[in-house]
């Protein structure tokens, strides 16, 4: 579509949008010169330039490397906000799509799953498949009973709940795992795998069948310790139908 603007306004905005872009140096090159990468960048352009009052952008990050992928996201962002213009953003990538959008929508096989914002769908997923398709590193997942109102792994309580009682998939994000004094889960540190991440500490234990079990936790809370022991976050206990795999509570 003619946009109608004059030539210098029109070399303005080629140059704003190559820069955003990431390709100003490419401006002299026919499109048959460009790499798949570069020629992703110039239909972002291209799109974004139009201010339209519905852009569509599917899979637009794909081709580019990981700096100008975050750099875009975020100008992405910026201009949406800017010129108020509805996007519909379409990606596989679970973390582009929670950092970008003001609501989210998760399909699976065409099927809609799920639509809120990113940290409801996140913090309260309706089912098995919204819970492992979001979080890196994905949320636990392990074989539970419910009985008298309590979650039971492996013979041990490990939450309450007000589920009736039966058998359950139990979902706990690594994130919503706490060291205590006493809890739960105790062991011996040389007994458990411990890799320190900078601010933060990945706990990996087995429960069950040898089910490895990732728990992230404030490095100050291990440091020094022989001994590491820890709970589930209280209200932080998912469980999931184990048919179904709709949440339960």
């Amino acid at each position: 579509e003619n946009m109608k603007v004059s030539h210098k306004e029109a070399l303005r905005l080629t140059t704003e949008m190559a820069e955003l872009v990431g390709i100003a140096d490419q401006l002299d090159k026919k499109p048959v010169q460009l790499s798949g990468g570069q020629q992703q960048r110039v239909a972002i352009a291209r799109a974004l330039v139009k201010k339209p009052d519905v852009l569509l952008l599917d899979e637009p990050l794909s081709n580019l490397d990981a700096r100008l992928r975050l750099q875009t996201r975020e100008e992405i962002k910026r201009i949406q906000r800017e010129t108020g213009i509805t996007t519909i953003f379409v990606t596989h990538d679970q973390e582009e799509a929670m950092s970008i959008s003001d609501e989210m929508i998760v399909l699976d096989l065409g099927r809609l799953q799920q639509m809120d914002t990113p940290q409801e769908i996140y913090d309260q997923p309706d089912n098995l498949f919204v819970a492992k398709f979001l979080g890196s590193p994905p949320i636990n997942v392990v074989d539970a009973v419910v009985k008298d109102k309590k979650i039971i792994v492996d013979g041990i309580e490990v939450a309450s709940t007000n589920a009736k009682d039966g058998e359950y998939t139990l979902g706990v994000r690594p994130e919503d795992f706490r060291v205590v004094e006493k809890g739960t889960f105790t062991f011996k540190r040389e007994d458990i795998e411990v890799e320190v991440i900078g601010r933060d500490t990945m706990v990996r234990f087995s429960v069950g069948d040898n089910k490895m079990v990732r728990a992230v936790v404030d490095s100050e809370s291990v440091r020094d310790k022989d001994v590491i022991s820890i709970n589930i976050k209280q209200g932080k206990a998912l469980l999931f139908d184990k048919e179904s795999g709709s949440v339960v509570i």
